[in-house]
């Protein structure tokens, strides 16, 4: 399955870069439609970066997840010309992953930093 042919992530400019057993990575093109009255971000589609991201993750390694939980904590605003989302996971387990993420800008400063429980819904080996 080619997760970048998905049409949320099509739609929202969000494109995975990569991902191995220790980090996944998953760029938003910036455009006028990213961005709110303010002119940065919408803080939704940040949260849906790094949502969608810790998700690939989990996906990489072999999971079927759906999103439990998660937090946020905005630090900047997101500006330039993309923002990078890179995950890491804390735990994962058979019915639940743990899973973190920092979202930095195109200067690589900190926008967000996030954090999100899964619960697995089915092996991708298994089906």
């Amino acid at each position: 399955m080619d997760l970048n042919e998905n049409g949320f992530l099509n739609y929202n400019n969000i494109e995975i870069l990569e991902s191995d057993n220790d980090i996944c990575k998953v760029k938003l093109n910036i455009t006028k439609n990213s961005l709110n009255p303010y002119n940065i971000v919408h803080g939704g589609l940040t949260f849906s970066l790094g949502d969608t991201t810790m998700g690939v993750m989990c996906h990489k390694l072999g999971k079927n997840v759906v999103t439990l939980n998660a937090n946020i904590n905005y630090l900047k605003p997101g500006v330039g010309k993309y923002l990078l989302a890179t995950s890491k996971v804390i735990k994962m387990g058979n019915t639940t992953c743990v899973l973190s993420c920092d979202i930095t800008d195109d200067k690589n400063n900190l926008v967000a930093t996030m954090n999100g429980t899964y619960y697995v819904i089915g092996d991708l080996w298994k089906q």
